[in-house]
């Protein structure tokens, strides 16, 4: 019976030990502006207690999060991705005034269409979150939009 109940005991430290966070779920939507220019949006919902961080990260700091679009001839990019507002804070892992967001966050690509054909633009996002004790590596996320 003791060997039984210390079986069961190891395996599930084991499984708990093992688990994988995902803190953030990517999601992607296209908004109309124009006949010919569309939003790329990209949100990311984010657990309670974690960090995303902004594109502008200073030196030394954590992993910026980035967007990259692959290129098509259906359409052209206008500008940088931008972001919200987020917060502004002095990090206590990194040491140093960073800008994250907590909770949600939303990124927007804008592009002008070169023809009328519906279409698909895949992307990449890469980022880096933590909490108030840890981080995760640096992960990327396919993305995809569809303009019709």
């Amino acid at each position: 019976m003791k060997t039984k109940l210390f079986l069961i005991l190891f395996l599930c430290a084991g499984y708990m030990q093992a688990q994988i966070f995902e803190p953030v779920i990517w999601k992607t939507s296209v908004e109309k502006i124009s006949d010919t220019e569309y939003d790329l949006i990209v949100t990311a919902k984010i657990e309670k207690g974690w960090h995303l961080y902004s594109q502008s990260v200073p030196e030394g700091g954590p992993v910026a999060t980035s967007f990259s679009f692959e290129e098509n001839t259906n359409y052209l990019k206008k500008g940088n991705t931008t972001e919200e507002k987020g917060h502004t804070v002095n990090d206590p892992i990194f040491e140093m005034e960073i800008k994250y967001f907590s909770d949600a966050a939303r990124f927007t690509q804008r592009i002008k269409l070169r023809n009328d054909q519906a279409f698909q633009i895949n992307g990449i996002v890469t980022f880096m979150v933590c909490d108030d004790s840890r981080c995760l590596p640096p992960t990327s996320e396919d993305l995809t939009f569809t303009i019709k």
